[in-house]
């Protein structure tokens, strides 16, 4: 194999001048979630240039088979997503987003020019393994139900099915020559919720003449924390915050309601449906015995992503095979939510990280800022990575 890793190397050095035209391309025309109508016909004309058809699902979605010898010995399906998000780019660069207040501020327009690249360098060695690679690129990450859940929905995990999916996401927090793996608990189921309670509001200089559904807001946003706190098993990592809290009163009036936004996020599904009730049932109890009423929703939004213990201790073992063991490291738990998540629910997973970040250049901003940037040299790394790591998983027996 150490032959066909050279070849994989020297395939992603050839082509990486020409991924990172196709990754500037994409940046400079984001489009938004479900969206993606330019992104996906872009990528499916991509695709056809190396000899390789693309079909469409969910829309703006993609699904193409790259068939090696034997293509039904074992099927391995790699993922990318598409869409942008609502932000004004500030970057001054010559491929500074074409579409005012739209924004890759997520690296989605990375994961798609790697997947691309990776795609070039498999049609390039489809003598050289056994089996076949599912390319998914999936419209709306950023929004609900996420395009994971409706590509699932239209069947990307059947015919064929693939024994495993990776995905890859960008990293700037780490440098670019380096990436990331966790095994099992990754990132975090996320919920949004919705809170309106209701009282009667009147001047506030005669209380007892109202009922004040600011009081009873504060009490529950305090109780609810007890779900997190005295609730939820220590072994089990759990969020909730609420970020809107909007009143509407006044210095000398109280209001009618008060409505509450948040998020709750955690990291096991039967602990997040018990949660899910119980925050339901202390929210509407409390307003009821402090005299008001209680509208709890929540909207349930994605699950918890997994990593596989088995195929991520594979897949990190490829990794330093083709970095260097000092290149890969171990990444912590993120309560951030992604809909890859729902790819891990199904099916054996591995979602890794790519470094993008070079302090020398001041590449250093977060993603989902309006500064977001890459160091474009990590297209090399990750279009010839998730190659490796797909002809390894071809290769490995189950």
């Amino acid at each position: 194999m150490s032959d066909l890793k050279a070849r994989v190397k020297q395939l992603a050095s050839e082509f990486a001048n020409d991924t990172v035209n196709i990754r500037q391309h994409i940046h400079a025309n984001p489009e938004l979630s479900f969206q993606e109508f330019q992104t996906s016909e872009f990528v499916k004309n991509t695709l056809k240039s190396y000899g390789l058809k693309a079909k469409n699902m969910a829309g703006t979605g993609l699904v193409v088979l790259l068939k090696g010898r034997n293509p039904e010995k074992k099927v391995i399906a790699l993922r990318a997503d598409l869409d942008a998000l609502p932000i004004f780019e500030k970057n001054d660069v010559a491929y500074r987003s074409k579409n005012e207040g739209l924004m890759h501020a997520c690296g989605h327009d990375v994961h798609t020019a790697s997947l691309l690249g990776t795609a070039r360098i498999l049609s390039e060695l489809q003598d050289d393994f056994e089996g076949t690679v599912k390319l998914i690129f999936q419209p709306g990450e950023e929004k609900f139900p996420g395009g994971a859940s409706l590509m699932i929905k239209e069947g990307v995990l059947q015919n064929p099915a693939p024994e495993a999916i990776l995905g890859q996401h960008v990293f700037p927090l780490l440098e670019t020559g380096k990436v990331g793996f966790r095994s099992g608990m990754y990132m975090a189921s996320a919920d949004e919720i919705y809170v309106t309670v209701k009282g009667k509001g009147g001047h506030a200089a005669i209380p007892e003449m109202n009922i004040d559904p600011v009081i009873i807001s504060a009490h529950i946003l305090v109780a609810l924390q007890q779900i997190v706190s005295r609730v939820a098993s220590p072994k089990i990592p759990t969020v909730l915050s609420f970020g809107k809290v909007q009143a509407n009163g006044a210095t000398n009036v109280i209001p009618d309601e008060v409505k509450m936004e948040g998020t709750f996020r955690t990291m096991n599904e039967k602990w997040r449906a018990e949660a899910h009730v119980k925050m339901k049932k202390m929210a509407e109890e409390m307003a009821e015995a402090m005299g008001g009423s209680c509208e709890f929703t929540i909207l349930k939004g994605y699950p918890f992503l997994q990593n596989e213990p088995n195929l991520t201790a594979k897949a990190r073992e490829a990794a330093e095979s083709y970095l260097g063991a000092e290149n890969v490291v171990d990444l912590d738990l993120w309560l951030a939510a992604e809909d890859f998540a729902y790819y891990s629910q199904e099916t054996a997973a591995c979602f890794y990280r790519l470094g993008t970040r070079n302090e020398s250049r001041g590449i250093t901003s977060s993603v989902h800022t309006s500064t977001f940037d890459i160091d474009e040299s990590a297209l090399e790394i990750g279009s010839g990575l998730m190659a490796w790591l797909a002809l390894e998983q071809l290769n490995n027996s189950n």
